[in-house]
């Protein structure tokens, strides 16, 4: 009885050893927001793009093999260069076809996110805009960007990924 016992003990052990070695894949959900909101007024497009704090550390370390961290105010501001510059190659904006310069005003905390501010200076009435978003996408095929934006008071949104990173909205 306890050979049979033991036989079965090792038998259910070897069982929850096995089934327990498998790697079970949570799939995670990449996703940034970015708000273009144009102001007539100022003949200028205010945007505020929203990524998470770890994918933005780990995109940043990769490209630029260092190791990056974001987890304190300071940290926005020493690396600040960097965010501009992976922004600039990341993100493009063109006005009625031509393409505009963004320039990395400053960035903020949210829980778990930065929050980002650009502005792009000297932008004439138009009727199309075209966004190209590829934030991340270097590093998560999966990736999705909304694009929001926001003219006259209508809000037109695009959802970008790697393989459709450009968008045009017509107004």
């Amino acid at each position: 009885m306890v050979k049979k016992f033991m036989k079965s003990y090792i038998l259910l052990f070897l069982c929850v050893f096995s089934l327990s070695s498998f790697k079970t894949s949570l799939h995670k959900t990449y996703l940034s927001v970015t708000e273009v909101e144009y102001r007539e007024q100022d003949q200028r497009l205010q945007i505020v793009s929203r990524v998470f704090i770890n994918d933005l550390e780990e995109v940043l370390s990769k490209r630029y093999q260092e190791q990056i961290s974001l987890s304190y105010k300071q940290d926005l501001k020493t690396h600040q260069d960097l965010m501009q510059e992976y922004f600039s190659k990341k993100m493009h904006i063109s006005v009625n076809g031509k393409e505009r310069k963004l320039k990395l005003l400053g960035s903020k905390f949210d829980a778990d996110q930065i929050v980002l501010f650009i502005e792009v200076d000297g932008v004439e009435d138009f009727q199309k805009i075209q966004v190209q978003n590829l934030v991340l996408t270097d590093l998560f095929d999966t990736q999705k960007n909304i694009v929001n934006v926001k003219k006259n008071g209508e809000t037109k949104s695009v959802m970008l990924m790697k393989d459709e990173s450009t968008g045009v909205l017509s107004f």
